[in-house]
């Protein structure tokens, strides 16, 4: 098996089980959101710890620690991937699978907009078209509905801004995922220990719901093994497309599996973003092979 095809492979499981997770958390719907987030931030730490000692990493764990810099842009990555997991959490055990589809669907473009506005780059009409798009459609869910989608806005702005302050830190995923549970760890684990001690949660009294809690260390950091592995042997782009694979099976999942409602005005919307994503691919399949030699 060449590497293209291998990185492929990893991206596609990657996102393929980034857009199942809706599956998983739906199975922690007697915990409260913001407790399952928790055991998501302390169960990523213990299991990337182990796959960190496992691949030897430790000098890169050390080298991020001795540098005030990427120290200081970690916490604040920390606190808005942190954020971002809470919303999504939220909405799934929420009824909102859905509108969690339209804020990845939506990312893209959230990110092409932050870099003109943050790091003054420049893009091709048929990026800006794209945004137009998207926000077209955003617009058009205000006006049909009387409220914006909060939490598809949320997920995508929250996780572009995620991008942004990664930007500058030059270290591999892993390492730097590991960094930023650390920095959530204590208060993580502070509020399971509160929760415990008050006995307002199902963990450690039902069997199920400690193995799904516990689990959660594992549904976080595995797709980011096989996304880092993909991102070796992949361009840009391909990475880019393969993305999509994600928002599509939650939208899938809501709408078939969770019959979350779907009207017409719905329709209209995903029709915006979904031209948004088409022309957005193929500015990015065009700039891929103006690059190539």
């Amino acid at each position: 098996m060449n590497s293209q095809l291998k990185g492929v492979l990893f991206g596609i499981s990657a996102f393929t089980a980034w857009g199942l997770l809706p599956v998983y958390w739906k199975q922690l719907a007697a915990v409260n959101p913001f407790e399952i987030l928790c055991h998501r931030i302390v169960w990523s730490c213990f299991f990337l710890v182990i796959i960190i000692s496992w691949q030897r990493r430790w000098p890169e764990i050390s080298a991020i620690r001795h540098n005030s810099s990427a120290m200081k842009r970690l916490v604040l990555s920390g606190l808005i991937i942190g954020f971002n997991w809470f919303i999504y959490i939220w909405a799934v055990n929420s009824g909102r699978v859905v509108e969690t589809s339209l804020g990845y669907y939506i990312n893209p473009m959230f990110n092409v907009l932050l870099g003109f506005l943050l790091l003054k780059e420049r893009f091709v009409r048929l990026q800006w078209v794209a945004v137009c798009f998207a926000l077209i459609g955003v617009a058009y869910s205000l006006i049909s509905y009387g409220h914006l989608p909060l939490f598809a806005l949320g997920l995508a702005i929250s996780f572009a801004l995620y991008g942004f302050s990664r930007k500058k830190i030059h270290a591999a995923p892993i390492p730097m995922l590991l960094m930023e549970t650390i920095v959530l760890f204590i208060p993580a684990l502070g509020y399971i220990i509160y929760q415990l001690a008050q006995n307002h949660t199902p963990f450690f009294k039902d069997a199920a719901v400690t193995a799904w809690c516990i689990g959660a260390g594992v549904v976080t950091s595995i797709p980011l093994v096989w996304f880092a592995a993909a991102v070796k042997r992949l361009n840009l782009s391909t990475i880019g497309i393969l993305q999509y694979i994600g928002p599509s099976l939650a939208f899938v999942l809501g709408v078939f599996v969770y019959k979350e409602p779907f009207s017409r005005h719905s329709l209209i919307t995903f029709s915006c973003i979904w031209v948004g994503v088409i022309l957005y691919t193929r500015a990015a399949l065009s700039a891929s092979r103006s690059t190539r030699p």
